[in-house]
């Protein structure tokens, strides 16, 4: 298969759907957790859940970088905008996403700050050359798949001297979250979160390549097969998790092979290495704090750190109590189990991150009619 239409081939998904009730054992149930919010979304656009037999579920977890980011990191970035005047960049996603008393960057903009959408750290870098006498600061988000942009963008500011350039760093990291998740009560010792395997993230994995994801699968025995996006290849992927907890096995597999590699891509790698640090530790919104889960600036370009460069003040930040994105990003409640999902918090009216984010599980329950099923899944059996 060379195409996109190939993976979207309808007799070959009724040939893999017939596989997987073939080979579900009816005595069993399983529970499969996507990491990567693109996942969930192929899922639903697709009517993936629709073909899978009715015990074989999906567990959506926290593969939505716009929605694990901490409401206080997403405060510093509009106090950035609003008290330091700088011209803030940032991806698109980012504008909507509600902080502390509902405040976003796109209100922040509304009330006269600098705020704008790039497509790319490129944009960024071009807007600090073009405003010399401005402070500009790149609000750098996301998984291993977006870190290797902002490195080369640090790069490119420390060797033209571009001094009014900088990044406001929160890049996280895929392997950390998911053994966070396996290592939580809710998994290990209270079981509200059943998981038998892992959907591994596609782009992701195409950085760091699958070797990463034998650690967990190995110490927790859970097995991971890192899916492509297409309908097809979530179906595969799950047909061979299938087979891995039938037949007792927790191994890496990689059904991306015309992506994905198992040392994945080194000289991106060796950049953000050359870049990036480990932090300690850093909170994510869903998991609380994640020890050497994410990525700080290196001091040997330390003068291209926005957190250096610009004091920023300690505040007190606070989710809405009765939104339930953090509860849905560890996998403990699906989006039609919050009482504001549908009702207060809409595409238009957001009140948590997993609304906004084009890959939030919210979202994708909402764009692909998910909200309309009168009660989960689990209920109906």
């Amino acid at each position: 298969m060379k195409y996109v239409d190939e993976y979207r081939d309808q007799e070959l998904a009724k040939t893999i759907a017939g596989a997987i009730a073939t080979e579900a054992d009816p005595e069993m149930s399983y529970h499969f957790m996507e990491f990567c919010g693109g996942h969930t979304h192929a899922i639903f656009r697709y009517g993936v859940q629709d073909l899978m037999p009715q015990k074989v579920h999906f567990v959506h977890g926290p593969g939505c970088p716009v929605c694990v980011l901490p409401v206080s990191r997403l405060d510093d970035a509009v106090e950035l905008a609003e008290r330091h005047g700088v011209i803030l960049c940032t991806y698109g996603d980012m504008m909507r996403v509600p902080g502390t008393k509902q405040r976003s960057l796109i209100r922040a903009k509304a009330y006269g700050a600098d705020v704008r959408v790039v497509y790319s750290t490129l944009d960024g870098l071009k807007i600090a050359r073009e405003n010399p006498e401005r402070q500009v600061v790149f609000f750098a988000i996301g998984f291993e798949t977006t870190t290797p942009p902002t490195a080369v963008a640090i790069k490119t500011a420390q060797a033209e001297g571009l001094e009014n350039f900088s990044a406001f760093c929160n890049h996280v990291l895929t392997p950390a979250a998911i053994s966070h998740i396996l290592e939580s009560p809710e998994v290990r010792e209270l079981g509200i979160v059943k998981i038998d395997g892992f959907l591994g993230p596609s782009h992701v994995s195409s950085v760091i390549g699958s070797q990463p994801y034998e650690f967990f699968a190995e110490e927790f025995q859970k097995p991971v097969v890192i899916a492509g996006f297409e309908p097809l290849d979530v179906m595969q992927s799950v047909l061979m998790l299938i087979r891995q907890v039938n037949e007792s096995r927790h191994e890496v597999e990689n059904e991306y092979t015309r992506v994905v590699t198992e040392e994945g891509n080194l000289k991106a790698q060796a950049l953000v290495s050359e870049v990036f640090e480990l932090r300690k530790t850093f909170d994510w919104r869903g998991l609380g704090s994640v020890p050497y889960s994410a990525l700080r600036i290196r001091d040997a370009y330390a003068d291209f750190d926005a957190e250096k460069r610009f004091e920023l003040s300690v505040k007190a930040s606070r989710e809405v109590k009765s939104c339930e994105c953090p509860s849905i990003l560890r996998g403990v409640k699906k989006p039609t189990e919050c009482k504001l999902f549908g009702t207060v918090c809409t595409p238009q009216n957001p009140i948590g991150s997993c609304m906004v984010s084009s890959e939030g599980a919210c979202a994708a329950y909402w764009t692909y009619g998910r909200f309309r099923e009168p009660k989960p899944l689990e209920a109906a059996e």
